[in-house]
Order: structure tokens, then C-alpha cells, then sequence
């Protein structure tokens, strides 16, 4: 089985986007289609996630959203912030070079967490979708059996 293509969002700022994607993150835009008639088109934007995949956003102008659609995947829906998020695979040079062009950019991260099998750093995008950059220290270790019975498991009353 194959990971993913790509996945798609909207975005609420064509410019801002590729800034932050391309310019600051490094994930080059590698691929822009344009439909629809000059009243009511979009514009389909790919970013290269360096393994084949790729990470889309729509720039839609009247083609059916409606006037003040969210982009915010969480937020928008009422839910926590990091609920909905991307996360991207990284190494600690990676995530190294991320924090520091960021910091460059004065954006600060939204949180960074240890969850024991990996090390995160999360920012928001200009979209208001949370990502993070995951660093495996070790990484998940499968285990299909333990996880179906965690399923239903709630936690001790404090």
C-alpha cells in the first residue's frame, strides 16, 4: 500500500501560503492549475513534500464557498487547536533548520511537546491549520494487538 498523493486545503491567502510553505518552510511549489472563467475560478496549488507526496491548497473565488468561509480546520469547528493538524516527518537537523527560520521570521511555535516516542515542534499557518514537525526518538513501535484493546480504555477518576 502507497501513502498519500497529496492532501488538500483551502487557503485564504494564495500569496501568504506559498511564503509560508515555500519560502519558509522549504517545500517547493512545484505545480498550479487554474479553472473556471474570470468570475468564478480557482486556482489548485502543490507544494513538494520530498517523498512524492504533495501538500494542495485551493485558492477559490466564487466557484460556491460561501463569503467568509473558515480555513481553520479545528478552530472553525470549535475544536481544539491541535486536534486537526499535519504532521511532517523530520530529523533534529530538520527541525533545527525549521526553528530557526522561523524564529528569523518571528514566528514563534505554537507549542513543542515530548510524547516519549517522539519530539514535536507546531506552528500555525497562515490558514490557521496547526503542523508539526514530528521527530521519531524512537518512533512508534506497532503494535496492533495493544492498541485495538486501548481502543475503549478510559482513564483512572484523579
Amino acid at each position: 500500500m502507497a501513502g498519500f498523493h497529496h492532501v488538500a486545503f483551502a487557503c485564504r491567502d494564495i500569496e501568504e501560503t506559498v511564503r509560508f510553505y515555500d519560502d519558509l518552510l522549504g517545500f517547493p511549489l512545484i505545480h498550479t492549475e487554474v479553472a473556471g472563467e474570470q468570475a468564478h475560478f480557482m486556482r489548485h496549488i502543490f507544494f513538494d513534500l520530498g517523498d512524492g507526496s504533495s501538500l494542495a491548497f485551493f485558492d477559490l473565488h466564487n466557484v460556491g464557498e460561501p463569503e467568509n468561509f473558515k480555513t481553520d480546520i479545528s478552530t472553525g469547528m470549535g475544536l481544539p487547536i491541535w486536534v486537526n493538524h499535519l504532521a511532517f516527518k523530520a530529523d533534529a537537523k530538520r527541525v533545527a533548520e525549521v526553528k530557526q527560520k522561523m524564529a528569523e521570521a518571528k514566528i514563534e511555535p505554537a507549542m513543542e511537546l515530548d510524547h516519549d516516542w517522539c519530539q514535536s515542534v507546531y506552528y500555525t499557518d497562515p490558514n490557521g491549520i496547526l503542523i508539526e514537525f514530528c521527530e521519531d526518538t524512537p518512533g512508534i513501535s506497532p503494535d496492533p494487538e495493544g492498541a485495538r484493546k486501548l481502543m475503549f480504555e478510559v482513564p483512572p477518576a484523579p
